[in-house]
């Protein structure tokens, strides 16, 4: 149903009407509703592929913060693509007989119809989770309780935003149990460089259990697309902070012996603003390219990255157990930490 909201929230328009004409095989479900202004609005999960624990699963994640739309939009593309595909391609078909992959388009449609980096309630949710820096997180940017009227609010320390407990319950219950897991959450606003970051943002000095299988997973994006442009790092090489959702989320898996891989997408967006610097005039120009050429350009640019993710997904039995996990572990350590 149109409504007003619509006007202001574009994506969401555009994903229900992605849904209302997709083929049997997109399964949809709401994971929850949040207020915003008279409405409640929904947050929706996808999924195409094998529903089958026994199988591996990609997550894709955008619209955590809702002035990085273009996260949202690279997701949505993506997912436009599969639905287009799959009615002739064997290749996609085969693939989705071997994996599921899931879609969160839109965590925090209240932020984004709002044009704030924070939820509907001044909270900013990936410093939301119960999980403290181990090492002095930077200041107010690592996530503060001070006031809600400050950026990087953490919320109630007694319990979770509804967006971020709906994530985690979700990754929960359609990740742990399975053998491989990996997620891509699509962020923008950092750098001149698109970089790929992993657990921890909690510490400098303790790397992942997994370290050497996200080291391994670097070497293969490197020597099979030699000439991308990502720098792959854990996040804490730039900054420290409290309440990450990944950090705690990946952890909660470690408790399950669950192997889940998380990975954050940072999209550069200082070279949008450093084309057009009068992008900086508005809230949303330093996180969003602005400019239609440039929106296509990125909405095309992580299409190999997200096909490499889900294809390393689907055959992680090649690449994993590693026989060569200790050096691959002391590599890692002597790149990054």
């Amino acid at each position: 149903m149109y409504s007003e909201t619509d006007t202001m929230l574009p994506e969401l328009l555009q994903l229900q009407q992605m849904i209302a004409q997709a083929p049997a095989q997109l399964r949809t479900q709401v994971l929850t509703k949040v207020p915003h202004m008279t409405e409640k609005l929904p947050v929706y999960a996808l999924a195409l592929g094998k529903q089958d624990k026994a199988l591996p699963a990609v997550v894709l994640v955008g619209g955590v913060h809702g002035l990085e739309r273009i996260g949202t939009q690279v997701v949505l593309a993506y997912l436009q693509t599969l639905l287009n595909r799959l009615p002739w391609d064997l290749c996609l078909q085969h693939t989705l007989e071997h994996c599921c992959i899931y879609f969160i388009p839109l965590l925090n449609p209240a932020g984004m119809a709002n044009g704030w980096r924070a939820n509907g309630n001044s909270v900013d949710l990936m410093r939301n989770a119960p999980v403290d820096c181990t090492e002095g997180a930077a200041w107010l940017v690592g996530g503060q309780r001070i006031s809600r009227a400050i950026p990087w609010h953490r919320g109630n320390a007694e319990r979770m935003e509804a967006e971020s407990q709906a994530l985690v319950n979700f990754i929960q219950r359609e990740l742990f149990d399975r053998p491989f897991s990996l997620v891509l959450d699509c962020h923008s606003g950092f750098g001149s460089t698109d970089r790929l970051w992993f657990p921890y943002a909690k510490s400098k000095r303790q790397p992942i259990a997994h370290l050497a299988e996200m080291y391994r997973l670097r070497q293969l994006l490197f020597q099979s697309y030699p000439h991308q442009n990502y720098i792959f790092e854990p996040q804490s090489q730039h900054y420290l902070c409290h309440g990450d959702l990944w950090d705690y989320l990946y952890d909660l898996a470690q408790t399950q012996q669950s192997t889940l891989l998380p990975l954050t997408l940072e999209m550069g967006s200082w070279n949008w603003v450093r084309k057009n610097p009068f992008q900086l005039l508005s809230s949303l120009g330093m996180f969003h390219p602005v400019k239609p050429h440039r929106v296509k350009r990125v909405l095309r640019s992580h299409l190999i990255l997200i096909n490499f993710l889900i294809n390393s997904t689907m055959s992680y039995q090649n690449w994993l157990p590693l026989a060569n996990a200790d050096a691959l572990s002391a590599e890692a350590k002597a790149l990054w930490y």
